[in-house]
């Protein structure tokens, strides 16, 4: 019985485990240095936002009766306006454009409300040691999107205006629930009444417009954001598309009641297709002074 394992086995097992630690130290080089640029790129665009506190009676006169009701439920007379949050994410990304693979997540999120802006920098789980990781941005009025597997293999590699642009600003918009002071009347975006339930929302940044409805629950709360055509890519090539946001588990956070758990879905003719569903860990508000 041998006591010590064949020579040429461990050569190859040492030989892998080299090659697995390099890949892995490559691709968080290049992480790092991806999304130090992105955050750099972002922070570049950023633009004070108005100092003065949040005076409910006064800005949301006129407003449609659900989205005041929002508003008043989850800001306070006096509260300082949002200039910039980060988010701390994990849940599960579904990988399958039509079925279901899902693959856990972690990811980091950093917004600006002036110009609206963001960058989604996420880890998605591929396989045992191998990671896809993603860049979803919208900066300067450009949407981009990357995504790579194990630091070597790129899988989309996209950054324009046009619909790619509209459709990261709708995200922008759709997740506003998360730093509601954007959401106030004026600047990038402007209310709509639709029902007793349902308020459309319209975000104008530069050349992009978007057009969003917003439902309330009946605590008066966001349940949900539907945008009736987002960019999908289907083999490559945007394709408006039916999407939902849903939102819930709400708590105070620095005085702003915030949802904690989120799901995002395409709405296809079969049904809604879920492709992300996080739970917020950590956010952190820069306020104005």
């Amino acid at each position: 019985m041998a006591i010590l394992p064949d020579i040429a086995a461990v050569r190859d097992r040492l030989i892998a485990a080299t090659a697995n630690l390099k890949a892995r130290f490559l691709e968080g080089r290049r992480r790092d240095d991806g999304s130090r640029r992105l955050l750099d790129r972002l922070a570049a665009t950023r633009r004070p936002v108005s100092s003065v506190p949040v005076a409910l009676a006064d800005e949301l006169a006129g407003l449609p009766a659900p989205a005041r009701r929002w508003l008043e439920q989850v800001l306070t007379d006096g509260q300082p306006r949002i200039q910039a949050v980060t988010v701390r994410h994990a849940g599960r990304f579904n990988t399958s454009e039509e079925g279901q693979r899902w693959r856990r997540f972690r990811s980091e999120q950093h917004v600006v409300i002036e110009h609206p802006g963001f960058h989604w920098d996420a880890r998605i789980a591929y396989m045992p040691g191998l990671a896809v990781h993603v860049h979803d941005a919208y900066i300067g009025g450009r949407g981009l999107l990357r995504a790579v597997i194990g630091g070597l293999v790129k899988v989309v590699d996209l950054e324009g205006g046009g619909e790619l642009a509209r459709g990261e600003l709708m995200r922008w918009a759709a997740e506003a629930a998360w730093y509601p002071t954007a959401l106030l009347p004026g600047g990038h975006v402007q209310w709509s009444a639709i029902d007793g339930d349902a308020a459309g929302l319209t975000a104008t940044d530069g050349p992009n417009q978007v057009d969003l409805t917003v439902r309330f629950d009946a605590r008066g709360l966001i349940h949900s954001v539907r945008a009736d055509d987002r960019p999908r890519l289907v083999r490559g090539e945007p394709v408006p598309t039916p999407w939902q946001g849903r939102f819930w588990n709400y708590r105070t956070i620095d005085g702003m009641r915030v949802p904690l758990d989120a799901e995002a879905a395409w709405l296809l003719p079969g049904g809604p297709q879920p492709y992300w569903r996080g739970h917020i860990e950590t956010i952190d508000y820069e306020f104005t002074r």
